[in-house]
Order: structure tokens, then sequence, then C-alpha cells
């Protein structure tokens, strides 16, 4: 953030209240297919019957150091931005489901010893794990499901479980690029000595 020499911090975007909005996003939304001429006509109108509440935002704006015509943001911003401008219903997050550290380490142990071996891939690796940790994975998905996560089904547990797998080797794999990358740079260093 940057500030002014008296520690006021310095405004780049001047916005407009919320009470001033909550009048102009009405107008715009109702206007948004009114050809141009037909939108400056009824904004004449709606600046001429709201005069005291644009006074008011005009002050408000002016005393946080806006320089500009507030008469020209106020129209572009109706034209242009509050007509098309949606509400967005916000989704809940689901409650995260951690894995168990036993599952967790297993898989990580997993993809340390088999990383190495040709033809190593993420999704076969998996069915693989899936073999050797038969019971741990079964464990597993008893687990989360007596904890009833809303009603998870044991596929999408058994689809999380997948996903964190892959994310995992992912991790494993990035971190091994950046040893090696640690490495050569250690060697280059070792020679330039």
């Amino acid at each position: 953030m940057t500030t002014t020499m008296n520690n006021e911090p310095v405004i780049f975007r001047f916005k407009f209240s919320d009470e001033f909005t909550s009048q102009l996003i009405p107008f715009a939304k109702l206007h948004q297919y009114d050809d141009r001429h037909m939108y400056k006509e009824e904004w004449t109108r709606w600046v001429t019957n709201n005069d005291e509440l644009i006074d008011g935002e005009n002050r408000r704006l002016k005393s946080l150091g806006y320089d500009g015509d507030i008469y020209s943001k106020m129209y572009k911003s109706g034209r242009y931005y509050f007509r098309n401008k949606t509400e967005h219903a916000t989704k809940t997050r689901r409650k995260y489901i951690s894995l168990e550290h036993e599952i967790l380490t297993a898989m990580d142990e997993h993809i340390a010893i088999n990383y190495h071996m040709p033809h190593f891939k993420p999704a076969t690796a998996y069915e693989q794990f899936c073999i050797e940790y038969k019971e741990t994975i079964c464990s597993e998905v008893e687990r989360i499901g007596e904890e009833n996560h809303d009603g998870m089904a044991k596929d999408d547990i058994l689809t999380k479980m997948k996903k964190t797998y892959k994310n995992r080797y992912y991790l494993f794999k990035q971190n091994q690029v950046a040893r090696r990358d640690d490495n050569d740079n250690d060697n280059d260093n070792d020679n330039n000595e």
C-alpha cells in the first residue's frame, strides 16, 4: 500500500458508497437495453430526481481526494459496468475430508519406492497401490463412511483417494526436480572453484 508524506493511504480506485450504488444499479438494470439516446434522456431525468444523493456522493468522493468529473464517472459506471453486472450466488464449500496419516504415509512410501521404475505413471501406480494396500484402503473408506461426510458415497471416497495419490505423486516429482537442480548447481559451483 502506498502512503503520502503524512502516512495517509493513497487511493487509486475511488468506489461509490453502498448507498449510492444501491440506487444506481437498479437504474442501470432498468435501462440496460436502451439505445444511447434513450439512455441519455433517462439518465438526465434520473440525475435531476436524485440530485441530493449525487451531491452527497460528490462531496464524499472529493473529500477522499477524487478530482475527476463525478458525473462522467457515474454515467460510465451505470452505462457500461453496472448494467451488465450480475449477482453471483456464493457457493458454500464442502467440508474438507482429510485422510488418515497412515494412508498418506503408505502413499508416500509407495511412490518413493516405485518412482524410479521404468514406465512408472501415476494412473498405473495408483492401481498397483490399490492392490498392495487393499486393507488400508478398505479401512479408510470405512472410517470416512462412518464419519458420514454429507452422505459421501464409496465411489466419491475412492475418487478422493485417487486424486490425493496423484497429487502426492506430483509433489514428489516436483521435489525430485528441485533436488536435481540443486545438485546441478552445487556441481557447477564445485567445478568453478
